[in-house]
């Protein structure tokens, strides 16, 4: 799998990040820096020193999440073969547990379990990939082996 697919709701919480980042927090770093310089000589100025040595993390951060947007390839739709692939929506029935589970594979940095979004990086995703309704998959966890019965792929 692409290190750079995203969904469509990945990409906007993105930009609003960026958006966040490029207003807000450019500012908050701005003021720190005009009070510091107001405490007097800025060559023994730990506050002054402190917020531009911030202020440089921020900015990295900001060109790296730039790069990110930019190479971002938007996944629109789940494979439409049935399989489970990025995007699927994927209900399992948990053989080890008995617990019938659903969730949508999504980019890592998506993934909120208790939403119903799982990284499609992940063990149990990975295990899942290619798979088909009916298909049973085992996946190795950190807790034991668990095998898992694909009910349904959207």
């Amino acid at each position: 799998m692409a290190e750079n697919l995203i969904t469509a709701e990945g990409l906007a919480d993105l930009n609003a990040k960026l958006a966040e980042m490029e207003g807000h927090g450019r500012q908050e770093i701005a003021d720190r820096i005009l009070v510091a310089r107001g405490f007097g000589d800025l060559s023994e100025n730990a506050e002054y020193h402190a917020a531009k040595n911030d202020q440089a993390h921020h900015e990295t951060a900001v060109l790296k999440l730039r790069a990110r947007i930019q190479e971002a390839v938007v996944v629109t739709e789940a494979p439409s073969d049935g399989t489970v692939g990025f995007g699927s929506t994927v209900t399992f029935l948990d053989q080890t547990s008995g617990k019938e589970q659903t969730f949508t594979l999504v980019a890592s940095h998506e993934a909120k379990p208790a939403d119903g979004k799982l990284s499609a990086e992940s063990p149990m995703a990975q295990a899942l990939m290619r798979a088909s309704k009916g298909d049973s998959v085992r996946v190795a966890l950190p807790a034991g082996e668990r095998k898992l019965t694909v009910v349904s792929v959207a």
